[in-house]
């Protein structure tokens, strides 16, 4: 249950539903109770009940008197309603794009030649003009994939907001769907894939469009750099340990309401008993993992291996070859400014400080915005 103007959500027990059913069948919390411990044999805190409900901003008044609360968040493109993107549900979409997908198979085998490799993304010697269709084309389609997520969910009624964000060192965009949980799971399912969904059908079309342009012109190898940029993201779906798309269909899958700070505070428990063991003076403490159901609590320390397990390898991958990659592009950058210089040679290096700058930057400020909003 929960409000969508909010994006504030939350699962109940079978004695909260009935609870909040009887009060919003127009019972005072003292009749609620009663007819809630005739019906369950015990006694339960329905004033505390009811008190939590305020926190969370899911009353509107008590006794006639309206209840102050915080003002909602704004949705992304609020113009568009449920009706006009109602066809992003329709059964239909799966089926063109298992007709796109197989036409863009059948065209690679026809044209191995199409078959992507990291050497179509420098399709120019000039390496300003190679960064500058990776980040435009790669950015137009983080976008686009957004945008499919936020579609889908709008579909549903979801007050869906796309924003900027981090996943440890990468700087992303997401699409909060919070209350995507209300609506049937081939709903939920088709919001979590609509965006590698819509990055293989861009990947596809290149492919096709790149076997209908002659090889070796500049259009033909655009097009080939476009089918890597639209196939890169994917990879990065697959890193659960990031709450990524393929994250959340996981989550759906097994039933876990949330997959991803159950297994954050197991591992963190895990990582108490393992202190106390090795230096005997870490205080431990209960295991979370036990209040969960069984279903869950399997799923939730599985994660929770690869949870530490793939953050580990994520943040030794930066230190150890995206850093220096970057300096290394900063430094040849640099070296090459100066009068001296042709004004090509300039204008390449900065554009190349531009763009990998800006990034830089714009992570930086998303992070600590993030963070400041969490300490708070």
């Amino acid at each position: 249950m929960g409000r969508f103007e909010t994006r504030q959500f939350v699962a109940l027990p079978r004695e909260g539903v009935t609870a909040l059913e009887l009060l919003r069948a127009g019972h005072t919390i003292e009749q609620a109770a009663g007819r809630l411990a005739d019906a369950e044999g015990r006694e339960f805190d329905v004033l505390t009940f009811v008190e939590a409900l305020i926190g969370l901003d899911f009353v509107a008044e008590v006794d006639g008197r309206t209840v102050p609360c915080t003002r909602p968040r704004s949705a992304s493109f609020p113009w568009l309603r449920p009706e006009h993107v109602r066809f992003a549900l329709s059964p239909i979409l799966p089926v063109l794009f298992g007709f796109l997908m197989v036409g863009a198979a059948a065209t690679l085998v026809e044209r191995p030649d199409l078959l992507p490799g990291f050497r179509n993304l420098l399709w120019s010697p000039d390496g300003s003009i190679v960064l500058a269709l990776s980040v435009t084309a790669g950015w137009s389609l983080v976008f686009v994939h957004e945008l499919a997520h936020f579609v889908v969910a709008r579909a549903t009624g979801v007050h869906a907001r796309i924003r900027l964000g981090t996943r440890l060192q990468f700087l992303v965009a997401e699409t909060d769907i919070s209350g995507i949980e209300l609506a049937p799971r081939r709903h939920r399912l088709t919001a979590y894939l609509a965006g590698m969904s819509t990055n293989f059908s861009v990947a596809a079309v290149a492919v096709i469009l790149a076997a209908a342009t002659p090889p070796a012109t500049t259009p033909h190898r655009m097009l080939a750099a476009v089918v890597v940029i639209a196939l890169l993201p994917l990879p990065f779906q697959f890193m659960v340990f990031m709450r990524t798309d393929v994250y959340f269909v996981l989550q759906d899958l097994t039933s876990c309401r949330d997959l991803y700070g159950d297994g954050l505070a197991y591992a963190r428990y895990a990582g108490n008993r393992l202190r106390h063991t090795i230096f005997r003076h870490s205080e431990t403490t209960a295991d979370p993992s036990l209040r969960l159901p069984p279903h869950e609590r399997r799923a939730v320390r599985v994660y929770s291996i690869v949870l530490v397990v793939g953050t580990v390898l994520c943040l030794t991958a930066m230190v150890t070859f995206t850093l220096p990659v970057d300096l290394t592009l900063i430094y040849r950058a640099v070296t090459r400014l100066g009068p001296s210089q042709p004004v090509a040679t300039n204008l390449d290096s900065i554009v190349v400080l531009l763009i990998l700058g800006t990034l830089h930057t714009v992570w930086a400020v998303t992070w600590w915005r993030r963070h400041r909003v969490k300490r708070r």
